[in-house]
């Protein structure tokens, strides 16, 4: 027994579908899965390796593909590969609501991943673990916002957190080296940037070894070459000034 496939249909399994509506009318392609990301971010470059076929559709699912006069009406051309590629980086990446939930409790935990990795109790300067950020995320519902980065959205967690436990990011520790001269007029500028000033030095050169904010540094190093004209130099002794062993819940 034979099965009748018209000839306007294509059946493909293991699909991302990329859609975009052109003149009224939908139109799908159909790439392999997680090769849409590489190809839009430029890592991948071979577009058989994205594609799973040059054809456009109407609708990929039920394999139907699109008309060629329905193509010359809303691109211009009927050249199947260069619509693909029209589709493939402007369309809208289509997931299934499970695939969806995968992605976004993926991202729940690298935001929790890079908290722990940045963050201390200010008090004990100890870490806290991936576990307990998580644990805190669902306290204050934290919801993940797919568009936007998982950095961008750990700093918006650290600044959600401080409201409900003790937490800041850990300090970097640096030694500055200015010379004499400029060093005590930079000193003074340099106060509000600074947390903590561990140890400092007169002697040739001011020699300061201080804990910062890591969101001061680029304005500190520009700062000091500004000031001493390229002479003072910026050392990073440590990124993060933490005790050993993690912060647990009493």
């Amino acid at each position: 027994m034979s099965i009748f496939t018209p000839t306007n249909q294509i059946r493909l399994t293991n699909v991302a579908v990329v859609r975009m509506k052109r003149g009224g009318k939908r139109f799908e392609i159909a790439c392999y899965k997680n090769k849409v990301v590489g190809w839009r971010s430029g890592v991948e470059k071979d577009l058989d390796e994205v594609l799973q076929t040059h054809s456009v559709f109407v609708n990929v699912s039920k394999g139907q593909v699109a008309k060629k006069e329905d193509l010359i009406s809303a691109f211009g051309t009927d050249d199947q590969t260069e619509i693909c590629k029209q589709i493939l980086t402007k369309g809208e990446v289509q997931v299934s609501d499970k695939e969806r939930h995968t992605q976004l409790e993926q991202m729940f935990r690298d935001i929790a991943t890079i908290v722990a990795d940045k963050c201390v109790n200010p008090e004990t300067k100890r870490p806290y673990t991936v576990i307990l950020i998580e644990r805190a995320m669902k306290d204050i519902h934290y919801s993940v916002k797919p568009n936007k980065s998982t950095k961008q959205q750990a700093l918006e967690v650290i600044r959600q957190l401080k409201e409900n436990m003790k937490i800041e990011r850990a300090h970097m520790r640096l030694r500055f080296i200015l010379p004499v001269r400029e060093g005590k007029k930079l000193k003074e500028k340099l106060k509000p940037l600074i947390k903590v000033v561990e140890s400092e030095d007169f002697g040739d050169q001011l020699e300061i070894v201080c804990l910062i904010d890591p969101g001061c540094f680029r304005e500190i190093d520009e700062l000091i070459q500004r000031e001493t004209k390229g002479k003072g130099s910026l050392e990073v002794l440590s990124l993060k000034d933490v005790e050993e062993g993690d912060e647990k819940f009493e």
